[in-house]
């Protein structure tokens, strides 16, 4: 008797570990400073906000990159570190909670990078961030642009291809640089991007623009 009741234990044990890695981490409340900043998802899928901005992310905790200053962010050297064909290839979307990533709302229109390796204590300043997200689009959406701002220097890509590369050292500003017209084809695509900093803070926004740099928000956004 003693056996089968220890079997019927272990089993439901088992059965719990496997219901708890199945459902979406709450790393907000594990790491309450990043509250202000971040929500857990609680929707399958969510819209660009009014002004388009995408705050949907999953993100890698941060790669330590030993850097005493951002003016060494020429495009060289940006590619270098950040264009290494991490999301190149056979590139499969991360699972919330594996291999450090993390999927988080974020609460204002940029994504505060410094507040999140903060508030999970796992890292300050010089580091590499690396962010993915999918767009997914009802009907062919034309001429429209890729439009970012970051701090310091980062690299964008739309499944698996380059759009956007903001080199140098600078501040986060709302359309800081745009890429070139771009057709996001009905169906599902992966926007990553990679941001590299030294001393200082760090974030990036990111929206689609329009010819006339109005906002773009006919798509949702998910994270599997």
């Amino acid at each position: 008797m003693r056996r089968y009741i220890y079997m019927a234990v272990l089993l439901l044990s088992l059965s719990l570990v496997a219901d708890a890695r199945k459902k979406p981490q709450d790393l907000v409340a594990r790491y309450p400073a990043l509250e202000p900043y971040f929500s857990t998802p609680v929707t399958e899928t969510m819209q660009p906000d009014e002004d388009g901005f995408i705050r949907r992310w999953l993100l890698l905790e941060p790669i330590a990159h030993e850097t005493r200053t951002n003016t060494v962010f020429v495009d060289s050297y940006v590619r270098q570190y950040l264009d290494c064909g991490w999301n190149k290839g056979d590139f499969k979307l991360p699972q919330d909670g594996m291999d450090g990533w993390h999927a988080l709302d974020s609460k204002l229109f940029n994504v505060k990078l410094y507040r999140f390796a903060v508030g999970t204590e796992t890292g300050r300043y010089g580091m590499i961030c690396r962010v993915v997200t999918v767009i997914d689009v009802p009907e062919d959406i034309e001429c429209v642009r890729l439009a970012a701002g970051s701090n310091s220097a980062s690299m964008w890509w739309i499944d698996g291809e380059e759009v956007l590369i903001l080199s140098g050292d600078r501040r986060m500003v709302m359309d800081d640089g745009a890429s070139g017209r771009l057709t996001l084809k009905k169906g599902r695509h992966i926007l990553s991007g990679a941001v590299i900093n030294g001393p200082g803070m760090s974030d990036f926004c990111v929206r689609f623009i329009d010819e006339e740099g109005n906002p773009v928000t006919n798509y949702n956004i998910l994270n599997k």
